[in-house]
């Protein structure tokens, strides 16, 4: 029975029945649902809602919520979860605090650079340059992978190493590189016409590498980097054996705006080739808050977990494929996450409702003053 924008179930059996689903919270005048609990239980199981004499289709009750931002995208993934025989509860229920976030630690190792002085020269197109010096050249790629010293996966094929855009400007700074045909302060001025977010990715690099990572372009996996660990090699154990990249990194500055769908797309991506895929927000965020979902049951032990057997596991952030998020309001979801001692779900409803789950957590990288996250597909 809706009463006042409230939504009561009177029936004791019903009551019961509910409860043991653990739907609705106790209320002195019945047992309250919540509008997404009322839905579903109308959508799913066929219930009837009436406010005097006349019973209330789905649409009756949904209509006062159309203007409300991302509405259907809550509903289709609070439907999606319980589908799964799995509780979902909004943020007034509580019955036992969580404690279940965590941190993945990654290791940082130091970078030890030879005391070279190298000339290039640069190509402002392709931005690229180019180091002609056989022996300097090759022991940079061969000791710490700097550049691509002849042909892609095959060294012996040529004598160049060829610097991209960020290996470029590390070994700058650094003081080993000198470009004999543009000046560091025209060369940075060139860059910021070409790509307005040369510095942003050239922060990230330079936080990797100086901690003894190899990065790399991710542009066959949709994303601005690959990584290997600390004391990677292009060659493996000195015989003609590929090393392949584990991890990818896109960037997501914390004043940019990306489109959910094209974002989901990189981790997609990251995830058909078997590589975990870390966002990085670079930067101190000004975090903007950003208000979680749902508290989440899922499984222990093969059993779906309920409030009487434990804490929630997860929180959940909704949202459809053509919405937008920021990077200030991703990190905001993260803190909502941690204040809750809970690991934060994103759930993606697309436009035919289907909902994907992506599961994040934080990485720590010893020192960093950016934000860094592993992105992992999720299946309830």
């Amino acid at each position: 029975m809706a009463q006042k924008q409230r939504i009561i179930v009177e029936d004791q059996s019903t009551k019961d029945i509910l409860k043991k689903g653990f739907f609705g919270k106790d209320a002195p005048d019945g047992l309250e649902l919540s509008i997404e609990e009322a839905l579903y239980l109308i959508d799913v199981r066929n219930a009837s809602c009436t406010k005097g004499k006349n019973e209330l289709t789905f649409n009756d009750l949904a209509e006062r919520f159309w203007k409300k931002n991302k509405f259907i995208a809550r509903y289709f993934t609070y439907k999606d979860w319980r589908d799964r025989g799995l509780v979902i509860k909004d943020l007034s229920f509580r019955l036992k605090e969580p404690n279940t976030t965590s941190n993945k630690e990654y290791p940082s190792g130091k970078l030890e650079l030879p005391p070279y002085k190298i000339r290039g020269i640069f190509f402002k197109t392709d931005l690229i340059s180019i180091i002609d010096d056989k022996e300097k050249g090759k022991e940079l790629y061969d000791t710490l992978w700097f550049g691509q010293y002849g042909s892609y996966k095959a060294s012996d094929r040529g004598q160049l190493n060829k610097m991209d855009l960020f290996e470029t400007l590390f070994l700058i700074e650094k003081g080993m590189l000198t470009l004999t045909n543009i000046s560091k302060k025209d060369l940075l001025t060139h860059l910021l016409s070409k790509r307005k977010d040369a510095p942003k990715l050239f922060e990230v690099y330079k936080d990797w590498r100086e901690r003894g990572y190899v990065i790399k372009t991710g542009f066959k996996f949709g994303t601005h980097f690959r990584v290997y660990f600390p004391g990677a090699h292009p060659i493996k154990n000195n015989v003609n054996d590929w090393i392949h990249s584990k991890h990818v990194i896109h960037v997501f500055p914390k004043d940019s705006r990306l489109l959910i769908s094209e974002w989901a797309r990189a981790i997609r991506v990251a995830h058909s080739v078997r590589k975990t895929f870390i966002l990085a927000v670079p930067g101190k965020t000004k975090e903007k808050k950003t208000n979680i979902d749902y508290v989440l049951y899922h499984r222990k032990g093969g059993e779906a977990e309920t409030p009487l057997t434990g804490p929630p596991k997860y929180v959940m952030l909704s949202l459809s494929e053509d919405e937008y998020i920021g990077g200030n309001e991703f990190a905001g979801a993260i803190t909502e996450a941690k204040k809750r001692k809970a690991e934060l779900i994103l759930a993606i409803a697309d436009r035919e409702t289907s909902v994907t789950y992506y599961k994040v957590r934080q990485i720590r990288l010893p020192s960093s003053d950016n934000d860094y996250y592993e992105i992992d597909w999720l299946q309830p």
